[in-house]
């Protein structure tokens, strides 16, 4: 495993970095994509989760378990640090979009502030606008309600028949789901992808690896020391994409029951084999300065990117709009450009997501080890 002076697993920047950027190739290319590349980005964030959150709390719990008052001390350390990392920088973006009126923030302002975007969304089987992928932040909120307590008092020998109780009842979810409506449309799907009972196989799994590391290291040395997993699972993937586009309806048992279990199982093993350390060229691209920044940023990429541009909701008066409007009647011949739009977009979303890390969020991060020790 190579970590640095702190203990931080060096390629798992990287591995955020690949997450945002499927996202961001999404979003930025819809026009002529039509592979979920997004989804399986998102994916690989709640796998990621499940593994770093179930990491924390494993240990925490170990040193705490038969400690007076440990669970109160194991509880406020886990969810102070999560506070200061998540809420800041969110709060601080919605107070700037309710202050300058960015439809839907000040009608649904209570679902923003409460992080229940993803409850409105499957209950009125809509999106939001320009805040739609702040659903998966909800997601994660959520699942930092429950899983101290199920980490915490599930015995250690349990817990790995729980995880997978959990991730099969997701799984079950979504075929049931799927099968209870036969004209399955893009709104069914809209419950599927957002609920959070929906996404749990992808934090089950990531809870599975984090306890191998723990309790089973050498087994997870075994699973994770080679890299043909990792190709297995990306073949499968593949494959998925395949069976998917096979069907007439884009929303057929393919893509909403299994992509979100395949994609999970992809980043288990993407995961798990950049804990052990990839070598050669993918160790190179995990471990280049870019990379590693880029995967530092990538809260901050995802947050802010929709809001920076986005291809339905970005009116004419839209700032990025106006400065593409100004390029292109001196460049006409940009105009219809996707690739330099994307280009554009991706060079703004870094500039202002490097912005809030250097001068707000890291400085409030450095809190973390200050109040949560």
């Amino acid at each position: 495993m190579r970590t640095n002076s702190s203990g931080h697993i060096i390629q798992l920047d990287g591995i955020r970095f690949i997450a945002i950027a499927l996202v961001l190739v999404e979003h930025l290319f819809v026009e002529i994509n039509s592979v979920p590349v997004g989804a399986t980005g998102v994916t690989i964030f709640f796998v990621l989760s499940g593994f770093l959150i179930s990491r924390i709390l494993l240990k925490s719990r170990d040193k705490n378990i038969n400690v007076p008052g440990g669970f109160g001390k194991y509880l406020s350390k886990f969810l102070i640090r999560r506070t200061i990392r998540i809420f800041p920088v969110y709060y601080l973006v919605i107070l700037l979009l309710f202050i300058f009126n960015v439809s839907p923030v000040r009608e649904q302002v209570g679902w923003l502030a409460l992080y229940g975007t993803n409850i409105y969304m499957a209950v009125n089987k809509t999106w939001m606008g320009s805040m739609d992928h702040l659903w998966s932040l909800a997601v994660e909120e959520q699942v930092y309600l429950f899983f101290p307590f199920l980490i915490f008092f599930v015995p250690k020998n349990k817990l790995i028949p729980v995880l997978g109780i959990m991730g099969v009842l997701s799984i079950l979810f979504r075929l049931y789901y799927f099968n209870a409506n036969q004209e399955f449309s893009i709104d069914d799907w809209i419950v599927t992808y957002v609920s959070t009972p929906a996404c749990l196989d992808s934090f089950a799994l990531g809870g599975l690896m984090a306890w191998l590391q723990v309790y089973k290291n050498d087994f997870f040395s075994k699973l994770f020391g080679r890299t043909w997993p990792v190709v297995l699972a990306l073949l499968a993937w593949i494959l998925l994409q395949v069976w998917s586009k096979s069907f007439d309806n884009r929303f057929n048992i393919s893509f909403v029951v299994f992509d979100r279990t395949i994609s999970s199982i992809f980043g288990f093993f993407l995961i798990g084999r950049a804990v052990m350390g990839y070598n050669g060229l993918m160790a190179a691209f995990l471990e280049n300065p870019v990379s590693i920044y880029l995967g530092k940023i990538s809260y901050g990429l995802y947050l802010y990117h929709n809001f920076v541009y986005n291809h339905f909701h970005s009116g004419p008066m839209h700032p990025t709009v106006r400065l593409f409007n100004k390029i292109y009647q001196y460049v006409p011949d940009l105009k219809g450009s996707v690739a330099f739009e994307a280009l554009v977009v991706m060079a703004l979303t870094v500039a202002v997501a490097s912005l809030s890390w250097h001068f707000f969020e890291k400085p409030i991060n450095a809190l973390k080890d200050r109040y949560a020790k």
